[in-house]
């Protein structure tokens, strides 16, 4: 098992790129199987949901690599479209196969997706989508077979705006006879990317990032060229890792419009915040402020996926600061973790209440799922002392390599192996360096 060893104390400084988004680039890989022929997809982060998904796409016949942040695809000799158990277990974005490998074979053989523990992730808005497309859904256990010989536009109204089933909808529809428009449809940016990266094939699409999208079905795709937007969460994170440690960092390869509502309440906690075109910058030297009531909601609200990071701020802030959780019920397993760093947070159902501290002190935690363990590796930066997060392989789901980032930005934060035994390492050490005793 591998851990990240931190040196706490250290403010942040200096310039890092933001690599492509995870979200954005796993649906547009699943997306690839409806045009058969070779694609190549830049700015892909090197994660493990990406291979994952890689694993995938060879297991239904494709040829795919990643190389140096592109992905090339060859689609043409596919011939399954039936997806592993033990692959869909480890990954929820698995779920997106299913749109495309309908719209290619009229057929799709899934499982219950697998993914991060923080809660209740139903995917019967994603069947009840196709359904409404003329798919037939028969459910045998944990086990999913969808047959649609022939898709068909529909109007379809998503009780809630699920990310995943407007993508799944997107996909599918784009191949569909007819029209189909999407009803309280997800506004994410990665949605847009999504529209973007199916019309650049040859799909009519439009209204993505609006509530309403629209799908013109066309009856062939074609391969292309795409690269992936930024990646908007790992911005945010290196955003307000910047201002828990009262650092001064420049951010390049962002999109500052992805963020506006997490900018807002950075703003509001006093950190300071100035945009050029595709460059962030963000400096706090003083103690933040408390901020009254943050809320999580759909985009373009704030983010579910910045909540728990943007608590480890507030944690530190001068005051009492609320959080809501709107999404996901089960995306406040970091209390327990930062209480031992020395928080003081309190949970009232979907509330958090964080009373800041004037300090954090190191400790060994446990990374409960992706964003959590981000939070994590936040709160042991700003920390005194030395820090150990464990379980370290749900961070590695959605930052590429995050040692190797925070390092170029002075963080001392090592990667330590302890397969071989006891770990040693210096926790002041190379970024990304892995440290195991032979």
């Amino acid at each position: 098992m591998e851990k990240l060893v931190i040196e706490g104390g250290r403010p942040l400084t200096g310039t890092v790129r933001i690599h492509g988004a995870k979200n954005a680039a796993l649906p547009i890989l699943a997306a690839c199987i409806m045009a058969k022929g070779m694609h190549r997809i830049q700015n892909v982060p090197d994660l493990l949901d990406i291979h994952v998904m890689l694993d995938i796409l060879r297991s239904l016949g494709c040829q795919a690599e990643l190389s140096n942040g592109t992905v090339t695809i060859n689609t043409a000799l596919m011939q399954s479209s039936h997806i592993p158990e033990h692959l869909m277990r480890q990954m929820r974005s698995s779920i997106f196969l299913m749109g495309p490998l309908l719209a290619r074979f009229g057929e799709v053989h899934v499982y219950q997706p697998g993914g991060c523990a923080i809660g209740e992730r139903k995917i019967n808005l994603h069947l009840l989508g196709l359904e409404a497309l003329g798919a037939v859904v028969e459910e045998n256990g944990n086990r999913i077979v969808c047959t649609a010989p022939v898709l068909t536009g529909n109007d379809i109204f998503l009780d809630f705006p699920s990310v995943g089933a407007t993508e799944n909808i997107m996909m599918a529809a784009a191949m569909a006879e007819g029209v189909t428009m999407i009803h309280n449809a997800a506004r994410e940016p990665e949605i847009q990317d999504l529209q973007n990266f199916l019309n650049a094939m040859g799909a009519n699409i439009y209204g993505a990032g609006t509530d309403t999208i629209t799908i013109k079905g066309v009856s062939r795709l074609s391969p292309v060229t795409y690269t992936v937007i930024p990646d908007r969460i790992v911005t945010g994170t290196l955003m307000i890792a910047a201002a828990a440690t009262r650092g001064s960092v420049t951010l390049e390869n962002t999109n500052s419009s992805h963020l506006t509502s997490a900018i807002h309440a950075l703003r509001r906690a006093g950190v300071q915040i100035t945009i050029d075109g595709d460059i962030i910058h963000v400096s706090c030297h003083g103690r933040p402020r408390a901020v009254e009531r943050i809320v999580t909601s759909p985009h373009p609200a704030f983010p579910t996926d910045l909540q728990s990071q943007v608590m480890v701020l507030l944690s530190l802030a001068d005051g009492l600061s609320t959080i809501k959780e709107t999404i996901f019920e089960g995306r406040f397993k970091h209390v327990d973790e930062l209480a031992r760093m020395g928080a003081d947070i309190r949970i009232d159902q979907s509330y958090a209440y964080i009373r800041g501290v004037p300090r954090l002190y190191g400790a060994t935690v446990e990374a409960t799922d992706l964003r959590a363990g981000a939070a994590l590796v936040i709160a042991g930066l700003a920390a005194r002392g030395i820090t150990v997060v464990e379980q370290i392989h749900h961070i590695d789901r959605g930052y590429d390599r995050i040692e190797e980032m925070l390092g170029r930005l002075g963080a001392g934060i090592t990667r330590v192996s302890s397969a071989a035994g006891a770990p040693t390492w210096s926790a002041g050490g190379a970024a990304g360096k892995l440290v195991s005793e032979a």
